[in-house]
């Protein structure tokens, strides 16, 4: 069995109660009593909650952690170590105690009398709330050599989501129950990936907001958006690699078609930071682990281009759009690793933009276009409206960027200060200004919009940015970046699965998304 346990931090009997009774309604399959946590903490309190996790018919974790290793306040060593035994004694599932505080012989004495005189469990935890431990595997074994029948619990904090990869090992050679994923931000795939790992048990937290260790996820996510129910060790993965990538509908999007259509497959959040570096030994972790079911990626900011270089130097296939594009959105990683790359936003951009000009895409022929960005997205939507023979200029920030997509495409460029005397009848934003969280920003300036102006926005959550905003008060025609994203995936997901997905699924699952 391997669990989705809520931790619950409150700090008396009936702050509890509340919190286990969400925990049971949200589809919490174990609890865990932090009696650390409490105001009075108490042997009789602690029995009597562990009493009602037993009655609402869920395991129940007993822990009184040491705030050295991450307890919430500081509990006398003697109660500590009474709570869990008396815990034991009277059947709790699980104790949970540190390892290090273990060792000591008096504790490893009381606790293995009263785990001898029950059916509980005892989970021994290591925490390193800075960085990874040093030798997972020398720590693994240490942990069983001193308590053979124990769950070892190893944590740490993930500086860069290559760390998580550590983890992911352990526990696929692990031959017993272990408990091992990743604080933080860069760690949370750790723990939305626990059961295809075969970990014992991984935690969620009740809300955003109720959250008892960083990078824990709602269990409602967990459940409905991650698809927990239905990972096990075949589960296929795939996701999104950016930085950020919090305002993704990907995971939405893509999620919401396996359980429709019945995959065996979850979509993720990648954060992966840094640059081309970070994002080559994300890759090459991956290329390395054949057996671990990652099968494609989608590849957004700023690891575009990246993704294409990756390609050259290491897959088996790249599209000659993609090539001719110069940047890469789309990884689809094929039996043994093989790796193939493509470029879905070309098609996706060409077919929104062409849907707001009411003609086809040659009808683009000489228009003027203002193209803000020199990012990938932006190679994408230059390159295709160089095809078509649209007048394009080009306006960044950095002047030297922008000469050189135009020049590889036979634009023109300017400095983004020069978009003020811009002529265009058609402006397309490829930058993320305006993308959640900061969506009180645009990349152009006042004056700029006019009526007989269409303005698209390739950003897409909010659904109606700064930009749009101010273009429909000029009169201009808006176009969101919903549309591109749903063509693009589109094309994606035939890549990934191959077989044509349901569009208007699709465009409904966005849509509701962007207007909740």
């Amino acid at each position: 069995m391997m669990y989705l346990a809520i931790s619950i931090f409150a700090s008396g009997q009936e702050d509890f109660v509340k919190q286990l009774g969400r925990a049971k309604s949200e589809g919490a399959e174990a609890v865990e009593i932090r009696a650390d946590a409490l105001d009075e903490p108490s042997e009789d309190l602690v029995l009597s909650l562990a009493a009602a996790v037993k009655k609402a018919k869920l395991p129940v974790i007993v822990t009184c952690r040491d705030k050295a290793e991450g307890g919430f306040a500081e509990v006398d060593p003697s109660l500590r170590l009474s709570i869990l035994r008396e815990s034991a004694l009277a059947g709790a599932d699980f104790i949970d105690i540190e390892y290090a505080n273990f060792k000591h012989p008096d504790t490893h004495s009381v606790l293995k009398a009263a785990l001898e005189q029950s059916e509980t469990k005892l989970i021994l935890s290591c925490h390193n709330f800075d960085r990874p431990f040093e030798n997972l595997e020398l720590l693994y074994e240490s942990i069983l050599s001193t308590y053979p029948d124990a769950i070892p619990k190893i944590v740490y904090k993930a500086r860069h989501i290559n760390e998580c990869f550590s983890a992911f090992d352990l526990l696929r050679n692990a031959d017993r129950p272990l408990i091992c994923f990743c604080m933080g931000a860069a760690g949370q795939i750790s723990r939305i990936l626990a059961k295809k790992f075969g970990a014992f048990l991984t935690f969620a937290s009740l809300d955003d907001d109720s959250a008892t260790a960083p990078g824990q996820v709602p269990v409602e996510q967990m459940k409905k958006l991650f698809r927990w129910d239905h990972q096990d060790a075949d589960t296929e993965i795939f996701g999104l690699i950016g930085n950020p990538v919090g305002h993704s509908l990907g995971p939405a999007l893509y999620n919401a078609c396996f359980d429709a259509e019945q995959i065996n497959a979850v979509y993720l959040p990648f954060l992966v930071e840094g640059d081309r570096e970070e994002f080559n030994t994300f890759l090459d972790c991956v290329s390395e682990r054949p057996k671990f079911g990652f099968g494609g990626f989608s590849v957004t900011l700023p690891h575009k281009t990246h993704a294409l270089d990756y390609a050259n130097q290491h897959g088996d296939y790249v599209d000659n759009l993609a090539e001719a594009i110069g940047a890469v959105n789309t990884l689809k990683i094929g039996f043994n690793g093989l790796l193939s790359a493509y470029n879905t936003d070309y098609s996706g951009a060409m077919d929104a933009l062409v849907a707001a000009t009411s003609g086809g895409r040659h009808d683009l022929h000489k228009t003027k276009v203002a193209v803000v960005g020199a990012g990938g997205v932006a190679r994408a939507v230059v390159a295709g409206l160089a095809d078509v023979g649209a007048r394009v200029t080009i306006y960044n920030r950095t002047v030297s960027k922008a000469k050189s997509l135009a020049k590889e495409f036979g634009c023109k460029f300017a400095s983004i200060d020069e978009l003020a005397q811009t002529k265009a009848t058609i402006l397309v934003n490829c930058t993320s200004l305006g993308m959640h969280p900061n969506v009180e920003t645009s990349p152009v300036p006042d004056g700029v919009l006019h009526k007989d102006m269409i303005v698209f926005d390739t950003v897409y959550n909010p659904l109606e940015t700064k930009l749009l905003k101010n273009a429909k008060a000029a009169g201009a025609t808006a176009v969101n970046g919903a549309e591109m994203f749903i063509r693009q995936a589109v094309a994606q997901y035939k890549i990934y699965v191959g077989n044509q997905p349901d569009e208007d699924r699709m465009r409904k699952v966005v849509y509701q998304r962007l207007n909740a």
